[in-house]
């Protein structure tokens, strides 16, 4: 035989084999628990031994990053869509729609004011899912949660191409026989962890099951609900962290049981930090000055989680209520306009850009603001307090609340990894989607985070930069510093939020 004929032979053979094997190995798939409200600092060999070592066997990052406003919904709403709120329209955790409701805010945790959102504005978010590309591949994607039926909505809002089971409904609504085989669900704050274990009963005996979804994300929200009233560091919230950590183990072994252990990348994450709460400012006082109502009856000015809409776009109102703001103990870093397309520099001197944060959007009230911040430590030694009403919470600027966990470990992971890139919860649908072999949507905004990778690419040098942008009152009253990271990568340059903290002194 020839040589050109025979390596021709061998070459045939050596891709039918290498076919042969790929037809035979399992697809990778992704399981992304979002465990509400979980610090890094809470993650210690200690009280979460099985997340610890979840983290050795695989990837620690360092440097994640919530998206701000640092509250659950516009997270859930970020990880579904891999963008940012200027992108995906979910502006916070209430919202204001005119058309819905003219005299308060909607409540982003109620599906059903979800819904009113979508029929009146033809859409709930502005921005194309990771669910609808999974979809369009002819993948599905799995959503089980123990939080609000909100929160799981805006994980999939559309349901493309797999499902939603919550303790309170599921979509599509066939699998709620299934569901009730589980047995009825545990009430809402009655018993610490038992929504978090009725929804790994959900995830391991349902939904993996029937749906085979190539990402799911489980989001377990009783730490959350814990730490609001009782606080951080606090007996039941330290309980509630080790429950999590029993559910983590008994998801791995249910995994296991069922052959899928070593085709699963689990990556463990939060979609916010928390803060010790020690009092919020009188906004009402505040405000009460610039209110009024409009020809039609309806208030002039609405606000709610921090923003505050001046609904006749009265510059003077606007100005007088952001200088109001500056003045006030307990208000920290506040966000309006830019003063010019991309700058860092809000319209109203002093005030940072709704652009720094990736806020800019149509639905975008007038202002935004953070409450402030201090590093000072609570009763039980846990460091960082936010000037914001009841016990305990997030939602503000403080590296307290923007800085949240990120811990993955599976077969398309490096092992034995700590990381200290930028990341954010952005990052996670590109990154599914990259390890997938998908092709990205444009509208996505994050990056896929190919640092943890198996097959890595080495890091540029220089690739990773932190850099301040500082505003101040022409009087000198009142300074803003926000600080940003940015990182390098496929030919672009990616930059994440860090803080926001705010100074003020005598005028000058």
């Amino acid at each position: 035989m020839r040589a050109g004929r025979w390596r021709f032979v061998v070459a045939t053979v050596l891709l039918a084999v290498s076919a042969a094997r790929c037809s035979s190995t399992p697809p990778r798939r992704h399981l992304l628990i979002v465990v509400d409200g979980l610090r890094p600092d809470y993650v210690t060999s200690e009280v979460m031994p099985n997340l610890t070592a979840l983290g050795k066997r695989g990837v620690v990052f360092t440097r994640h990053h919530s998206v701000y406003p640092t509250v659950t919904r516009v997270n859930a709403a970020s990880i579904s869509t891999g963008a940012y709120p200027e992108t995906h329209g979910l502006m916070g955790n209430t919202i204001y729609f005119p058309r819905v409701n003219p005299a308060k805010f909607l409540d982003t945790s109620n599906r059903f004011d979800l819904m009113k959102v979508a029929q009146s504005e033809g859409r709930l978010l502005t921005a194309p899912t990771l669910g609808e590309s999974l979809q369009a591949a002819g993948r599905s994607m799995l959503v089980v949660s123990s939080g609000s039926a909100g929160s799981a909505l805006l994980n999939n809002h559309t349901v493309s191409g797999g499902a939603i089971l919550h303790f309170e409904f599921t979509l599509p609504e066939s699998f709620g026989a299934d569901m009730k085989a589980l047995g009825p669900p545990p009430a809402k704050g009655v018993s610490p962890g038992a929504l978090d274990r009725y929804a790994v009963d959900a995830l391991l005996k349902v939904g993996l099951p029937r749906v085979q979804p190539s990402v799911t994300v489980l989001w377990l929200s009783d730490l959350d609900t814990t730490a609001h009233a009782s606080g951080i560091g606090a007996p039941e919230t330290v309980a509630v962290l080790r429950n999590v950590d029993g559910e983590i183990k008994r998801i791995e072994d249910g995994l296991k049981a069922q052959g899928l252990f070593d085709s699963y990348d689990i990556w463990v994450t939060s979609d916010h930090g928390f803060s010790t709460h020690t009092g919020a400012a009188d906004l009402k006082s505040l405000i009460q000055p610039f209110t009024g109502t409009l020809p039609d009856g309806s208030p002039r000015v609405v606000t709610g989680g921090g923003a505050i809409y001046v609904r006749d776009g009265d510059a003077t109102a606007i100005s007088g209520i952001a200088t109001a703001l500056q003045r006030t103990a307990g208000v920290g870093a506040i966000f309006t306009r830019a003063s010019q397309p991309g700058s860092l520099d809000g319209s109203i001197a002093g005030t940072l850009s709704f652009d720094a944060v990736r806020w800019t959007h149509d639905r975008a009230a007038q202002i935004l603001f953070s409450p402030d911040w201090t590093d000072a430590a609570n009763a039980a030694g846990v460091i960082g307090t936010a000037a914001s009403n009841d016990t305990a919470g997030h939602g503000s600027s403080s590296p307290w609340d923007v800085h949240n966990t990120l811990i993955a470990a599976g077969p398309d992971l490096k092992r034995g990894a700590t990381l200290d890139l930028p990341s954010a919860n952005v990052d996670f649908a590109p990154t599914f989607l990259a390890l997938l072999r998908l092709p990205r949507v444009e509208s996505m905004q994050g990056r896929p985070l190919e640092e943890a990778f198996v097959d890595a690419r080495a890091i540029e040098p220089g690739a990773v930069r932190t850099v301040d942008h500082t505003a101040r009152t022409p009087d000198g009253s009142y300074t803003v510093t926000a600080t940003f990271s940015t990182v390098r990568g496929g030919g672009r340059e990616y930059r994440y939020f860090d803080s926001a903290k705010v100074a003020r002194t005598v005028p000058r």
